[in-house]
């Protein structure tokens, strides 16, 4: 097998000698060079598995290398050579197309763990081998535009190491999104860690993420290794990130900047090889305007936006991912698959699924359980209906703005109303709105309301809500 082979474009003569012998003693053939027209130069005139370049040259800059190689050798993964703690110069990095980056001073264990990832990554490129691998991407059913693009966007941000960022309404399917970038990438042998940052108490959030040493704190009886330790070598998935508090915020950012996290306790950081990929279903943006989410940590953890579309976007897609939730539902019962009466297939295509894909499969599990034999017809989905109140602010308006019909009002009480109307009229308007958050569950319905199935199915009787 020949040598594989790096491109070294640092103007720093220090860091060139660093490189040149830590690759050499991995086995490498190294070329270093310290400019942009030199960098052009060796890459005409030959072939390199790997480059890491500086940002700043003296006739230029490494963008412009990251964009010869971008444009002429696809195949080449470029690692970028940052300033210590310049967080918008990597992420500027990884924007242009970069692999990775690495921070000065440069940590040798790091460059050598981002070295080996890079090369096979290179080498299974070469060898086709990527293109060999089982295709994931069938998980993500669909054949409208929207999931064509994003299956699309998933085989390219496999390619490389750059955060992402992935948008979406609950139920679209966001972790399985993150694991297809996983299983696709270069880390697939490594773990996929995901948390939900929402389901840890504030109080145990460090100890989570970075561990602890032995005796760091009360009921700290052993040294236990954090998400970010059980991540290395693979992939973290942080879902929903926007719940994570700002003093989280901040120790997540110095984290992934640094690439080393400190557990509880000890005196050194440990450094960590993790790819991390986020998740949430509020508008992250809008929460950064408001002073709740930290800007720096956004642009680190949003280098590159992945958007999954819900079902009402994509609503000629409902029929083959009904079909696929029968077929699976029928593997785990061992029955005969469900299928879809015309009627019950087109009331799914007209529904608007709030709850998008996971509301789909609790339907289509439902009416397997309420229909008879194996054909569903659409009384057996048992769908949401709207309230006459949510059917008026739907409705399209005719006519003088006056004859529309006004919504129910939480006036006061009046001397012709008195207390128990104005009281029947606030219980009548949050027991609906209970109901229509719990999609008509009367038992989530109940437990959002804090009173007992009893007692609400009493109060529906007696406000006569059907």
């Amino acid at each position: 097998m020949s040598q594989q082979t790096v491109l070294v474009v640092d103007d720093e003569r220090d860091i060139r000698e660093l490189l040149t012998i830590t690759l050499g003693r991995m086995d490498l053939l190294v070329d270093a060079v310290g400019t942009v027209t030199e960098a052009r130069r060796a890459l005409a005139e030959r072939h390199y598995d790997l480059c890491f370049t500086d940002m700043r040259l003296p006739d230029g800059t490494g963008h412009e290398v990251v964009e010869v190689i971008a444009a002429d050798h696809p195949d080449t993964p470029v690692a970028m050579i940052t300033a210590y703690g310049n967080v918008d110069a990597a992420v500027s990095a990884l924007k242009a197309g970069a692999f990775d980056f690495v921070s000065k001073p440069v940590d040798i264990q790091m460059l050598r763990r981002l070295v080996r990832t890079a090369l096979r990554l290179a080498e299974e490129k070469r060898n086709g081998q990527a293109a060999a691998k089982p295709n994931g991407n069938e998980r993500l059913i669909g054949e409208s535009t929207a999931m064509q693009q994003v299956r699309g966007t998933i085989t390219k941000l496999a390619r490389n190491q750059a955060p992402v960022y992935i948008a979406g309404e609950s139920g679209v399917g966001k972790e399985l999104v993150a694991r297809l970038i996983h299983e696709q990438g270069p880390r697939a042998s490594g773990p996929f860690v995901p948390v939900n940052c929402g389901a840890i108490p504030s109080e145990l959030m460090e100890s989570e993420f970075f561990g602890h040493r032995k005796g760091s704190f009360t009921g700290a009886v052993g040294d236990k290794e954090g998400l970010f330790q059980a991540a290395h070598g693979g992939t973290l998935f942080l879902d929903e990130v926007a719940e994570l508090p700002l003093h989280m915020q901040v120790k997540l950012l110095r984290a992934i900047q640094e690439k080393a996290v400190r557990p509880i306790g000890a005196r050194e950081e440990v450094p960590v090889d993790v790819r991390i990929l986020s998740a949430t279903h509020k508008d992250l943006a809008g929460l950064v305007d408001q002073g709740q989410f930290r800007q720096d940590l956004f642009y680190r953890i949003n280098v590159i936006e992945l958007r999954v579309p819900p079902l009402r976007e994509r609503r000629g897609d409902v029929p083959l991912l009904a079909n696929f939730v029968l077929r699976q539902l029928a593997n785990k019962s061992g029955g005969a698959p469900g299928r879809l009466l015309p009627a019950a297939q087109q009331a799914l295509e007209a529904y608007d699924f709030p709850g998008n894909v996971r509301e789909l499969e609790n339907i289509l599990e439902r009416a397997m359980a309420m229909c008879d034999g194996d054909q569903i017809d659409v009384t057996d989905l048992m769908l949401p209906q709207r309230t006459p109140r949510a059917q008026e602010a739907v409705a399209p308006m005719t006519g003088a703005m006056a004859s529309a019909p006004a919504p129910i009002p939480a006036a006061a009480p009046s001397a012709n109303g008195g207390l128990d109307d104005y009281i029947s009229n606030l219980e009548r308007t949050a027991i609906i709105k209970a109901l229509e958050e719990s999609r008509y569950n009367k038992t989530a319905a109940a437990k959002k309301l804090g009173i007992t199935f009893r007692a609400l199915r009493y109060k529906l009787k007696k406000l006569g809500i059907d």
